[in-house]
């Protein structure tokens, strides 16, 4: 039903079947879900997560982002190891991709100084989710891929409210999942904002022109794409040979062929934002070596100025999908077509979802601000010790800070624990700086493990209590 529409209809109650009671219920299998799940089952709980996708991993996987990290302990250096072991990360240097540092198409290095050494690893976002997936069914979790959340079941009480049971549908239709404990995942806040914990919604740090018309804009969601059969130094001489480093001159000639649409490449909107320029426009091509020598991951943003909430409204993430696919298969016709190194490259995968960056931010027990980060605050319940971020907006400057567990714990609901993106973190923190595969793999290990020892225990997270860092 399209939003605002007046018309209703009313379904027939119905009794609906109860596929699993499990002590832990996860919804979303992202970095965050995942670890949550493998850590509360190797504890001995009794774990059932739902995964919409046909694999863990999320955005890293489903989405394609695939970007290895060095292991920050735990589960995030099992797996890093683990995708190591399987022949799954790819390493570009230097000395394998020359003129790439300092490069305006690259993603990463495009602030690097010319001929800089740098390391990009990135491991195959198809082969990661078969180890994930293997290694949730080896710590007895049972999945269910291609589910989907639909709702929950709350329970009223006095004060918190409490979630009975979760409801999704799959192959089998519409059925429920009951539990004690339930972790967000989804990396939307879905199941927060379902089960009725308050949450601002995404667009905090709004450039200076970004509300000439009343419009309060989040950071436009984007979606990843991968050729393969790139001869990149054929396209670096173009740069130089030419003078057309942001190949402009290329654009051009597309453009006044008819062979580029307006809105493929947007200028970058003028103002100042909390994360600079980034994911504002998109004027040249955005990519990063991955897989193999001569395949490259690409970055296609949804355009800022449509304000979409694709967290929130359907016809948002379907008006993102129509476009975006139309926008990646012009530029890989344009690419073949006009740039040098291109013509033989081959269109191989396509992310199976639009990444949401700036979505709903849950309201817990702590809201972890950019002034805990700059004050350097400890918490009586930290999960992690002191740990050091930097905050790249911010003058590039250094924080050591901790997280309280309160920060996990959403207002409103006694059962439910955050993980990853839909952390109780204010836009400042959590998009800017503690969004990443690693972090959102610890919190996740954190919520797995205060959900299995609140399962021990008897007693509902609230009641936990925490007196030393997790990491």
């Amino acid at each position: 039903m399209a939003q605002n529409s007046p018309k209703e209809i009313s379904i027939p109650a119905r009794r609906v079947p109860v596929a699993h009671d499990a002590d832990v219920v996860v919804v979303g299998a992202g970095p965050g879900g995942f670890a949550a799940a493998l850590q509360a089952a190797r504890m001995g709980a009794r774990v059932v997560i739902v995964e919409r996708f046909d694999m863990p991993g999320g955005v890293h996987t489903s989405g394609l982002q695939g970007s290895a990290n060095t292991g920050v302990g735990g589960i995030h250096t099992e797996l890093m190891e683990r995708f190591a072991k399987s022949g799954y990360i790819y390493t570009a240097t230097q000395d394998t991709l020359s003129d790439w540092a300092g490069n305006p198409l690259s993603h990463y290095e495009r602030y690097h100084k010319p001929d800089q050494p740098f390391t990009r690893a990135s491991f195959n976002p198809e082969g990661a989710g078969s180890v994930m997936a293997a290694m949730l069914q080896e710590a007895g979790v049972t999945a269910m891929y291609g589910t989907s959340f639909v709702d929950c079941v709350v329970e009223d009480g006095v004060g918190d409210g409490t979630i009975t049971a979760i409801i999704v549908e799959n192959a089998s239709g519409r059925q429920a999942i009951t539990g004690k404990i339930f972790i967000e995942g989804s990396g939307t806040a879905q199941l927060a904002a379902s089960a009725g914990a308050p949450f601002i919604p995404g667009g905090g740090g709004q450039p200076e022109t970004a509300n000439w018309d009343g419009v309060k804009r989040p950071i436009p969601g984007g979606l990843l794409w991968i050729m393969s059969g790139i001869d990149f130094r054929r396209t670096a001489a173009h740069q130089k040979s030419a003078s057309d480093p942001m190949l402009a001159k290329l654009m051009a000639e597309a453009s006044a062929s008819g062979d580029l649409p307006e809105g493929l490449y947007r200028p970058k909107m003028k103002g100042k934002n909390v994360y600079g320029d980034l994911y504002i426009g998109h004027p040249t091509i955005d990519m990063s070596p991955m897989l193999a020598d001569g395949t490259f991951i690409l970055w296609q943003n949804v355009p800022y100025e449509w304000a979409l909430r694709m967290d929130e409204r359907a016809e948002d993430e379907s008006r993102a999908r129509r476009a975006l696919r139309g926008f990646i298969d012009t530029e890989a016709r344009f690419l073949k077509k006009y740039v040098p190194g291109f013509e033989s490259s081959v269109l191989m995968d396509v992310g199976r979802f639009v990444g949401v960056r700036d979505g709903r931010h849950p309201v817990g027990e702590h809201v972890f601000s950019i002034d805990d980060a700059r004050e350097g605050r400890s918490f009586r319940d930290a999960v992690t010790k002191p740990m050091t971020k930097t905050f790249y907006w911010d003058n590039h400057t250094k924080y050591t800070f901790q997280v309280p567990f309160r920060a996990f714990l959403p207002k409103k609901v006694s059962n439910l624990i955050l993980t990853g993106a839909s952390m109780s973190f204010t836009y400042e923190t959590i998009f800017m700086v503690m969004r990443n595969f690693p972090w959102c793999t610890q919190t996740g290990e954190i919520a797995g493990y205060a959900a299995a020892r609140c399962i021990g225990k008897n007693i509902r997270p609230k009641e936990l209590e925490w007196t030393e860092p997790y990491f």
